[in-house]
This record gives C-alpha cells, structure tokens and sequence, in this order.
C-alpha cells in the first residue's frame, strides 16, 4: 500500500500542476491512493485562499474518471493562525473533507519563507516563537487530521538546525496535546528536494511521537511539480518501522484508517 497524502496542483496558489496530469502520474508510479491537500492561508498579502467550489468540482471530476484506477481523497493544507481560526471553522463546515493538514507558514501574517519573522530575533526566538504558534493554534483548533511538516522551520534557518532537544519542552507539549484529540503528523517528503539533513519532522521528534504513544501518521510528498510525486514514499515507511511504527494512515471522512507498514 503507497499513499501520497500532501499534494497541490494548480488549485493552490503556488502551483501550475494540472490535476490530472498528478493522478496519471501517480497511477504510472503504483500509487495506490493519493489526497490531494490544496492550500488555504488567511492573512497574508492578498490571501492565499483555494476556491473551494472549484476545486472540489474538479476533484469530482476526476476521482469519478479514475476510479477503478486510484483511490482518491479531498483534503486541504489549512495554514491557521490565532486571528483567522473562526476563517477555517467556517470553511471546514462547508465541504465534506476527508482530510485536513494544519500546518504554520507564519506568524502575524509575517512568513517564514521570505525570511521577514526570523529578521530581529535570535535564532532561540523565532525557533520557540514557531513552536509557541502552533502549541497556541491548537489549543483552539480542531478541525484537522495531523500537523504538518512540524519542524519547517528548519528549511528558513539561516544558522543552521536549532537543536530539537533545546524544544523539546514545548514539542512534548504539542504531541501530547494532538496524541489526547486522537489527532496526528505527517512526514513531509520535501526534506529531500530541501536538501535538508533530516527527515521532516526529524527522527528525534518522530521517535519522540512514538514514545508518547502516538500512533496516526502520514506520510506525503507536499507535491507542486511532476517530480515531487510519490517522492521516496517507501522510504519513509521504511524508516518509520525502524523506529517502531507498524502502520501509517489514511483518511475518509476526517477518520484515520490504519494500514500495515
């Protein structure tokens, strides 16, 4: 069973990835099920909001087409931030998702990817202010699957991964919070096109999830090109039962589905 639970096509603002031509490409990979996961981001210069209506209209269109091929699943990437958390409840009730990916791309509408946060804080600061965020977000927030890509940070640090071990306080914090709301993560492939030096999140936190008890898991791409999908899927799931996993998830309906690693 290979599942790619993180992709965006040209439905996301920071794609030109036309639907189908990813469903084709993953049923040319062996991908038995796919959820594409478009983003969502209030707040920023103009908003970062999918048009629901016709994405899901697309994503009709083509899961009926392909459906003696592919599973495939309708999910989003909700970027939530304290001040637009009544956005995203809003827009949660108004389709039938069966997967939701919460993830932090800023802070007070300042992004981490054009470097604006980190500017003026040591590298503790914004490292701690990034974990403070989502602790913050999801103490208020329920309506999603798994966290994503919970240590992005990393990909937007000028000096280097700060050590996981010095937020570990607040990590536990956040998995022991998801782990009690039968919530759970996400591993994101895109660490290897980051040419990042560890998985996304890295071992320790994974491991760290596991100790606690954690248990839902998925594993994605964050696809936007044609060579993203499926990206060293089998890999993860490798990795994860090295650390003790025996199983990752799906989705349908918002309800985690649990398959054999």
């Amino acid at each position: 069973m290979l599942a790619d639970y993180h992709m965006h096509t040209n439905y996301s603002n920071d794609s030109q990835y036309d639907m189908e031509k990813a469903i084709l490409k993953a049923i040319d990979m062996g991908l038995d099920e796919i959820c594409f996961t478009e983003h969502s981001d209030y707040g920023t210069m103009g908003n970062y909001v999918v048009d629901y209506e016709d994405y899901y209209q697309g994503y009709l269109k083509w899961k009926e087409k392909y459906k003696n091929q592919i599973v495939i699943k309708f999910g989003c990437e909700f970027g939530v931030q304290m001040h637009t958390i009544s956005s995203f409840q809003k827009d949660f009730q108004e389709y039938p998702f069966d997967f939701i990916i919460l993830s932090n791309h800023q802070i007070d509408d300042i992004e981490f990817w054009t470097y604006k946060y980190q500017e003026g804080k040591t590298q503790r600061e914004y490292n701690r202010g990034y974990y403070q965020a989502i602790y913050d977000v999801i103490q208020k927030f329920d309506d999603y699957s798994v966290l994503g890509h919970l240590d992005m940070i990393k990909r937007y640090d000028k000096h280097g991964n700060y050590p996981d071990e010095d937020v570990k306080d607040i990590l536990i914090k956040i998995l022991k919070h998801i782990i009690k709301k039968g919530k759970g993560i996400e591993v994101n492939t895109s660490c290897f096109r980051y040419q990042l030096n560890d998985l996304t999140p890295s071992h320790y936190i994974l491991e760290l999830y596991h100790q606690l008890g954690g248990t839902i898991i998925t594993v994605g791409s964050d696809t936007h090109e044609e060579e993203h999908v499926g990206c060293r899927i089998q890999y993860v799931y490798d990795e994860l039962k090295k650390i003790g996993y025996d199983s990752f998830c799906t989705f349908e309906k918002m309800k985690p589905i649990f398959h054999k690693l």
